[in-house]
């Protein structure tokens, strides 16, 4: 009986270890199982831009989770107010080329003249109108001598020269060449009186209601009159059309030959050659058209691309000559520096 007994309690003493061995095995599977998980690489995907490990800090229990957009590199913030530095010039507008808006505003709506800002319209009018500006056209003489006993501007085509219509385009603005505003006018509507019907047409469609033409050069007359307002808005409209575009960012153009110029012109953009850089605080300045008669002051409508975004400025009412200091321009200068140096902290990047 007794060896019975010892032998009873061997086997359960061997039953008791083999189960602590078991119990021991699973709990040192489980440990290390939850060490693999911990210590393995998280998987997830990406929820509109936002990482996994960010995702996790969003707490489950949040009910009003606010997921800010993602940050595009080099995108500024924009302000919700810029006042505009001391000016020489007694109207301005500063817009945002992208969506119209107004950044800053000095006497918007009063009357002004645009002297040669008119030009603007003369020549996105000549591009949505004309099919084909790789033709030939030329130039009558007739036309030319008011041009020269009201000292207008011109490009350097001379009576009678067969000129391609996209030369006429770019020296209607760069050098602002009142004998190309005309050519353009005569070869869309047969003479520039009716040419200025459609001109003033087109500020009804674009709603420029400050604004009245009565010729395609902006030669000074009282019933030829705008508001800085209406010249931000028209130069905004004609800077989606690319043709346009490539125009006025040019700085320099030459021409085809000609009958008279076998080797052509090169034209020069009057805003650039008055500046010894376009180089701005957060960018350039991309693009201009300048104007100067007595009764307008000088004038100026320009853009700048300052940390990515597009801005136009239209200053009018410097009182100076082309042989003083070019204001307009100063002003351009002081204008777009100063929202550059003010949005230069509130540029941010991706990391």
């Amino acid at each position: 009986m007794r060896r019975k007994k010892k032998n009873s309690r061997k086997s359960y003493r061997r039953k008791l270890q083999i189960r602590l061995f078991v119990l021991t095995v699973i709990f040192i599977g489980l440990i290390t199982t939850l060490l693999f998980i911990k210590m393995r690489p998280k998987e997830g995907k990406e929820i509109d831009g936002i990482s996994p490990e960010q995702s996790e800090m969003i707490e489950s229990n949040e009910v009003n989770v606010v997921i800010k957009e993602r940050i595009i590199q080099s995108e500024v913030i924009e302000k919700e107010a810029f006042d505009l530095p001391e000016l020489f010039s007694s109207a301005a507008i500063l817009i945002q080329v992208e969506d119209g808006t107004i950044i800053a505003q000095l006497a918007i709506k009063d009357m002004i003249y645009p002297a040669s800002l008119t030009k603007i319209m003369t020549c996105i009018l000549a591009i949505e109108k004309i099919e084909d500006l790789n033709q030939t056209v030329e130039l009558p003489a007739d036309n030319f001598e008011m041009l020269y006993e009201r000292g207008a501007s011109l490009a350097g085509f001379e009576p009678n020269e067969s000129v391609r219509i996209s030369d006429l385009l770019y020296g209607s603005i760069l050098p602002s060449g009142g004998e190309c505003c005309i050519g353009l006018a005569i070869t869309v509507a047969g003479s520039e009186e009716e040419f200025v019907n459609l001109m003033n047409q087109k500020a009804e469609e674009l709603e420029l209601k400050g604004t009245h033409f009565s010729n395609t050069t902006g030669l000074h007359d009282s019933q030829h009159y705008s508001t800085v307002e209406d010249i931000a808005v028209l130069l905004r409209y004609a800077l989606q059309n690319e043709v346009f575009r490539e125009i006025f960012t040019s700085s320099r153009h030459s021409s085809a030959a000609t009958n008279i110029h076998p080797e052509g012109l090169t034209f020069y953009s009057s805003m650039f050659k008055l500046m010894d850089s376009a180089e701005i605080i957060g960018g350039t300045i991309s693009g201009g058209k300048t104007g100067y008669t007595q009764e307008a002051g000088l004038c100026l409508a320009s853009m700048a691309e300052v940390w990515n975004q597009e801005y136009i400025l239209v200053t009018i009412g410097a009182q100076s000559t082309f042989t003083e200091e070019s204001l307009h321009i100063m002003d351009a200068f002081s204008v777009y520096n100063k929202i550059g140096e003010e949005l230069k902290d509130d540029v941010t990047y991706n990391e």
